[in-house]
């Protein structure tokens, strides 16, 4: 009993020094295995060649691994197959020194610095060169990660359009968990937003990774967009807030959200106005386009919605296109947020469809906006009391009751409609008709945003003839020549007018033979 005592425990001693020095030699050897399995478990999941510099393994308190230079590539057959489609400058991870004697390897978390992934534009792969996620080349996965954290990462959208740039996101800070080979991974990510300066934070999925179209990679979740600072935009400004839901691929991506900017203003006034949205918009990830469809907005106390583009234009910024459905709406909102005077020239209830066009580049907003449409002016009121007078008076003369045409004369609500283009900061209407109590009034020209100009040319068309329209019986008389060289068919008169100056101070005047005559 004793020998066999004897012979068991050498046996053992032999079983634990051999084991010992099995553990020795794996230890010693367990950066190349390292290296192997982490390579192998990459090729096997993108099914692409891995590169990976240098590797360190300390063993005093269990493995723990750093890593530097990973790099993978794109799929073989894809269009520069050589450019890496994933790297990394450093990671670095732990496990329990028995890891290495168990596949897969279970690792809790790893770290990972300036991580980069480029997408390439879609359709770019080879037909048949690259093998479906669901397809891949035979191989194991032989590390299992639950969670991997990444600090100071890039994500670059490559396109084929030669009118484009890259999009280029930073990305503070993403924690990717259950990183599965064929699932969703759930992500909890901050990035920084360029234009405009802001972070963005999501929590959502990504995923499945497509091997073949890294851009078709689809991508869920919610996000917060905080403290946005438009004015990164040339030409506008304002802090904007935003939250909302979107789901997609990479390379588009639906948004539903909404966002508050409660001081939006436009250097062409520099007038803060409070601007809510509600939108739901495509974005194309490849191009960094954004497609309105559509979004409901309140501007002040105006309530309108509108459609439409937002285009990266290569190496000059943004183009925004839009249309615009605007009906019963404050009229003194779009001209506060507009116009440099204050108070606006006018109050009304406005509908209009238009089409609004800024330029991509880098002149003032007023060089780059453009306008056209048609429109109504309901409720008309001046707030510059002596061009509301004018208008009072002129109704009253035109109504034939000259002796009421007063200073301080009740107002009256004008109507007014049109046709309107504006560029360069010079507002030009054509078949402009105003019309009050007595009179309707036709005119075409211009109004500089600034208020510095006015030049307004038509005629004034009233129910009273010239010679009804003065209070004096001796003028009246006098008038008569002028009432029959102004009678329009039907009675009444058509009086040719021309309205110029400054928002400040208009001046009204008759045209006779083409020349300002006496001021009214």
């Amino acid at each position: 009993m004793l020998a066999v005592s004897r012979r068991l425990w050498v046996a053992t001693g032999i079983a634990l020094v051999g084991l010992g020095v099995t553990v020795e030699m794996v230890v010693s050897r367990s950066a190349p295995i390292l290296k192997g399995r982490i390579i192998e478990t990459l090729r096997t999941r993108f099914q692409s060649r891995v590169d990976l510099d240098g590797l360190q393994v300390s063993v005093l308190r269990g493995l723990e691994i750093e890593g530097d230079g990973l790099r993978i590539y794109r799929p073989e057959g894809a269009a520069s197959s050589s450019e890496p489609v994933i790297s990394v400058a450093h990671f670095s991870f732990h496990s329990g020194i028995f890891g290495l004697f168990f596949k897969p390897m279970h690792v809790g978390t790893v770290t990972v610095s300036r991580l980069e992934i480029k997408t390439f534009p879609h359709g770019e792969a080879k037909p048949g060169g690259a093998t479906a996620a669901n397809e891949q080349k035979e191989g194991k996965i032989e590390i299992v990660v639950d969670e991997i954290i990444c600090k100071d990462s890039r994500l670059i959208i490559g396109t084929s359009k030669p009118d484009k740039d890259p999009k280029d996101f930073e990305l503070k800070h993403i924690v990717l968990r259950d990183v599965g080979p064929n699932t969703p991974w759930d992500y909890d990510a901050t990035l920084t937003n360029a234009i405009p300066r802001g972070e963005i934070h999501a929590k959502g999925t990504f995923g499945p990774w497509r091997v073949e179209d890294p851009g078709q990679s689809t991508v869920t979740g919610h996000y917060t967009f905080d403290h946005a600072d438009l004015s990164t935009i040339k030409g506008i400004g304002g802090i904007l807030s935003s939250v909302g839901d979107f789901q997609g691929q990479l390379d588009r991506i639906v948004v539903d959200g909404s966002s508050d900017t409660p001081a939006f203003s436009l250097d062409s006034a520099n007038n803060p106005v409070p601007l809510h949205a509600k939108f739901h918009v495509i974005v194309d990830g490849t191009s960094g386009d954004t497609y309105l469809q559509p979004v409901e907005a309140v501007l002040g106390k105006s309530q309108f919605t509108t459609s439409g583009s937002i285009i990266n234009i290569k190496g000059k910024g943004h183009r925004i296109d839009l249309d615009l459905d605007v009906k019963d709406c404050r009229l003194e909102d779009f001209l506060k947020l507009a116009v440099k005077t204050t108070p606006p020239v006018m109050t009304a209830l406005v509908t209009t469809k238009a089409k609004l066009q800024i330029q991509a580049g880098k002149q003032d907003i007023l060089e780059k906006l453009g306008l056209e449409g048609q429109f109504t002016l309901a409720r008309i009121h001046f707030t510059n009391t002596d061009v509301q007078d004018k208008v009072d008076m002129l109704s009253l003369r035109a109504q034939g009751r000259p002796k009421e045409a007063k200073p301080g004369a009740p107002d009256v609500a004008g109507s007014m409609q049109g046709t309107f283009t504006l560029a360069a900061g010079l507002l030009t209407f054509s078949n402009l008709n105003y019309e009050m109590p007595g009179a309707d009034v036709d005119l075409t020209g211009e109004y500089s945003l600034d208020g510095q100009k006015f030049e307004f040319r038509g005629h004034v068309l009233t129910k009273a003839d010239i010679a009804h329209m003065v209070a004096s019986s001796w003028k009246s008389f006098l008038l008569e020549p002028a009432s029959l060289l102004f009678r329009k068919k039907g009675g009444g008169a058509s009086i040719p007018v021309a309205i110029s100056g400054t928002q400040g101070k208009p001046k009204f005047g008759i045209e006779l033979m083409k020349k300002h005559g006496s001021e009214e």
